[in-house]
């Protein structure tokens, strides 16, 4: 009977913290995709630290979410960083180790962050206000997700639809192209592919949809998301089209630079797009900073000037 009792004791200890958070929660409990679930989203949140200051706060501001901080280290679109600043939000710092002491003078009813980044920070940041940390998943299942959290739903399921519609009509003229099309990031001393599979990043996740094709290379049926080639696994890049992006990193000013010294190369000018003059820089904003559907416009911007206008 005592043995009984205590299993009984301890059942209700560990049930007792999930049953009164599910009953003070007076919004809507989220448990998939978030860490420590389940999550409780406060009703009508109106003052949001988003602590991702790249595709969160890209989609906060498109979502019209009331946020007032983030991490400035990172954020290398003008017409973000412009909106970030005329609506005064207040600077956390570095994005893996933001002010918890700005944050706090705040007084947030919510924050928002990545699991993979801000995980060892949940428990202090969850004790300023509630926090939910989102895991990896597709861009326009976390458009979706934020707008639940936001509570507005309306305005991404209507950017959503529009997109949709247009990279159907894309995709249906990309099926009498039979190109080929390689993409690469030029960064100091090294290359990054970004390739098409199920965990694609979010531009390239976007290509896909659009039905452009990859190399075989680039193309993979596991979680990888990039690859690192040498000069010498360059060659693997032999689409017939070649979209590349230079990044020197944080600050754009050396990129032209780091574009002439591996364009000069005479490896880079042995890949079939470059001797076909089909190789074309792209921006590097919405290729390698993505912040929702705007981006996702330009990517497609970009799939109609390069690839299906190449003749």
């Amino acid at each position: 009977m005592v043995s009984i009792l205590r299993f009984c004791l301890a059942l209700f200890a560990f049930l007792l913290p999930v049953s009164f958070a599910d009953a003070a929660c007076s919004g809507k409990a989220v448990s998939e995709g978030v860490y420590n679930p389940p999550f409780c989203i406060p009703t009508e949140p109106k003052r949001i630290v988003t602590l991702d200051p790249l595709i969160t706060l890209g989609m906060l501001i498109e979502l019209k979410a009331p946020v007032v901080a983030t991490p400035y280290v990172a954020i290398t679109e003008d017409e973000v960083l412009n909106v970030v600043k005329a609506r005064e939000m207040v600077d956390l710092g570095n994005p893996r180790e933001p002010s918890l002491e700005r944050l706090a003078v705040l007084k947030p009813d919510l924050i928002i962050g990545s699991a993979e980044a801000h995980s060892a920070i949940y428990e202090q940041a969850a004790k300023i206000a509630p926090t939910v940390l989102f895991k990896h998943m597709d861009w326009k299942r976390y458009l979706q997700r934020l707008s639940q959290v936001t509570g507005r739903e309306g305005a991404a399921n209507a950017s959503l639809e529009a997109y949709e519609t247009r990279v159907a009509a894309i995709r249906e003229r990309m099926k009498d192209k039979k190109l080929t099309v390689s993409t690469v990031r030029l960064a100091p001393d090294r290359f990054v592919v970004f390739v098409d599979g199920p965990d694609a990043y979010a531009p390239f996740s976007v290509l896909h949809e659009a039905g452009v094709k990859r190399t075989a290379y680039e193309t993979v049926t596991d979680g990888t998301i990039i690859k690192r080639p040498d000069w010498e696994e360059l060659a693997n890049l032999d689409g017939d089209v070649l979209l590349y992006v230079s990044a020197s990193g944080f600050e754009s000013g050396p990129d032209d630079a780091l574009e002439k010294q591996v364009t000069e190369n005479p490896l880079w000018q042995l890949l079939p797009a470059v001797q076909a003059g089909r190789a074309h820089r792209v921006d590097r904003g919405p290729w390698q900073s993505f912040h929702g559907i705007a981006s996702a416009n330009r990517i497609l911007d970009d799939v109609e000037r390069y690839i299906l206008a190449d003749q």
